[in-house]
């Protein structure tokens, strides 16, 4: 929860290959002041049955930037193999992106929730509410 001196962030991810919220996946949150600043590992979390992430570590005071680390390979080895039990593996990963790293800014007393729609062969993100 952000307060007047720190933000706040959220994420949840849609398997837009499935229509389907994207369970199971780890997220790793790092943070740091300022452009020069060093980056600074927080924690991590996975992502529930609706495919959202509800405890992220609080960012402490001064954050700028924070960056946001999506395994997604793990996710889609694992729906691969569910969906295709039968059928030959079309490819030898499961994603063509591994996995996903957002960065972005953050303003104290703000909170930002960020959304990643994501199929085994391309992403996209957005600044949601």
């Amino acid at each position: 929860m952000s307060t007047e001196t720190t933000a706040s962030v959220s994420t949840h991810i849609l398997d837009t290959s499935i229509g389907r919220p994207a369970e199971g996946v780890a997220i790793s949150l790092s943070a740091r002041t300022g452009l020069d600043g060093e980056w600074a590992a927080l924690g991590g979390s996975a992502t529930d049955a609706d495919g959202r992430c509800k405890d992220l570590p609080a960012l402490p005071e001064g954050t700028t930037h924070v960056r946001l680390d999506f395994e997604t390979e793990t996710y889609f080895f694992k729906k691969q193999a569910e969906a295709q039990q039968d059928a030959p593996r079309v490819r030898d990963s499961g994603a063509f992106f591994p996995e996903v790293t957002i960065t972005f800014a953050v303003n104290p007393g703000e909170h930002d929730h960020v959304p990643l729609l994501l199929n085994p062969f391309g992403y996209s993100v957005y600044r949601g509410s």
